[in-house]
């Protein structure tokens, strides 16, 4: 099996234990075998064995780090929302263009009356932006189909997205999203039916994880608690829209079924911090829609810290509340926004970002590990967040093949 090597670079492994920021090493090397990482480390170090034969890669300087993942995604839909932006700047909130029957509903009827092959045209000229960002692996939930045959069909266009753009998709079944408009006023009933297609959605092979829009405006505990029931009975990892709108203690519930991450978390408080820290819970920070939504009411990022729950950090690309296909904006904006450091905002779309998702192969660079990482026309990763609008991406590789 031939063996590639990386060399002349500035390495960030983003490994947990570094004793220097980054994981940093300069004059750095990496070599490649299989797709996977056979050794990282001082370019001096790298062993004769791997040496010998191998084809060598003139990185020029470059920084390499490990490739980007964005874990909170809603990728895959149809139509737009700019009438309903336009509203909101008008001075109309979330909670009320939602209640009339705007929000996600809107792009429910447009995602269902789009074909298969027009909802793949329309999501993968939101996936090539954020490709061409050195995103390696990405998250996508349905959640605007709201019925098994278009839950099913934007499942599908997630799958077929990763096989086409050679990018790892990880599927999260959303159907607790929204209250579909058939089911107006029996919520308990949807549910019910949101239990009943999970099982054959991920029959199908369609679903890695089950997720919730837990709020006022959304589901309740009890109803939350019936799909999370109904995902742990197949053995599938659950994550949670929680602490959004309000404090609705979703984030508890979430930890007590181990979730792998609570995503938004404005209004989370001190009980669900320290649930998520026990259940070893990953916190996704979503500075686009607090941007998109002009909200207030920050993250409490000190109790994160204070609790040591791992920070994320992720595009939210949706068409309602974030638009969004940057993820080195959400880098910017999460130190900027948030007052993340660049090192906890880079780790966020890394190292804990590829924990949010359950991988623990990747998001950082180490032996044994996915040899998906990206080299940058920069030296340190704080450019990356410091840039605003930059995209330094000189090569993006993913199981040590460039794309």
């Amino acid at each position: 099996m031939n063996i590639e090597v990386w060399s002349n670079a500035r390495i960030t492994t983003m490994a947990p234990d570094a004793t220097v920021p980054y994981g940093l090493v300069d004059d750095a090397a990496l070599a490649v075998e299989g797709g996977r990482i056979a050794w990282v480390g001082p370019r001096a170090e790298l062993p004769a064995a791997l040496r010998h034969g191998a084809v060598e890669h003139d990185a020029q300087g470059a920084l390499l780090t490990p490739g980007l993942v964005d874990c909170h995604t809603h990728l895959v839909w149809g139509g737009d929302r700019a009438a309903e932006f336009e509203a909101r700047l008008n001075g109309a909130t979330y909670e009320e263009i939602a209640r009339a029957g705007g929000g996600i509903v809107s792009t429910v009827k447009a995602t269902r009356e789009a074909s298969e092959e027009e909802l793949l045209l329309q999501s993968l000229k939101r996936l090539r932006p954020l490709l061409a960002e050195g995103v390696t692996t990405i998250e996508i939930k349905s959640g605007y189909g709201l019925d098994e045959a278009n839950e099913a069909k934007c499942l599908r266009v997630a799958r077929r997205l990763g096989e086409r753009e050679n990018v790892a998709v990880r599927t999260t079944f959303l159907g607790a999203h929204a209250l579909p408009p058939e089911f107006r006023g029996r919520a308990d009933d949807y549910i019910a039916e949101v239990c009943r297609m999970l099982p054959r959605l991920h029959a199908q092979g369609l679903v890695d994880a089950v997720d919730a829009f837990c709020e006022n405006i959304g589901f309740s505990l009890v109803q939350t608690r019936r799909v999370f029931e109904a995902a742990q009975a197949l053995g599938l990892p659950v994550k949670l829209h929680a602490e959004q709108l309000s404090d609705s203690a979703g984030a508890e519930l979430a930890a007590s079924f181990g979730a792998l991450s609570c995503d938004h978390l404005e209004w989370l408080g001190e009980e669900g911090a320290q649930a998520m820290a026990r259940a070893g819970t990953v916190a996704v920070l979503l500075p686009g829609a607090f941007y998109f939504l002009r909200e207030t009411k920050l993250p409490p990022v000190a109790l994160l810290r204070e609790h040591q729950v791992p920070i994320a950090v992720s595009t939210d690309c949706n068409p309602g509340t974030s638009p969004c296909t940057s993820l080195l904006l959400m880098l910017n904006m999460a130190c900027t926004l948030f007052r993340l450091t660049p090192e906890e905002a880079f780790a966020g779309i890394t190292r804990n970002a590829a924990r949010a998702l359950g991988l623990a192969d990747r998001g950082v660079l180490a032996p044994g590990l996915r040899a998906d990482f990206v080299l940058w026309d920069a030296r340190s990763p704080a450019e990356l967040a410091y840039a605003l609008g930059a995209n330094p991406r000189l090569a993006t590789i993913v199981e040590g093949t460039e794309r």
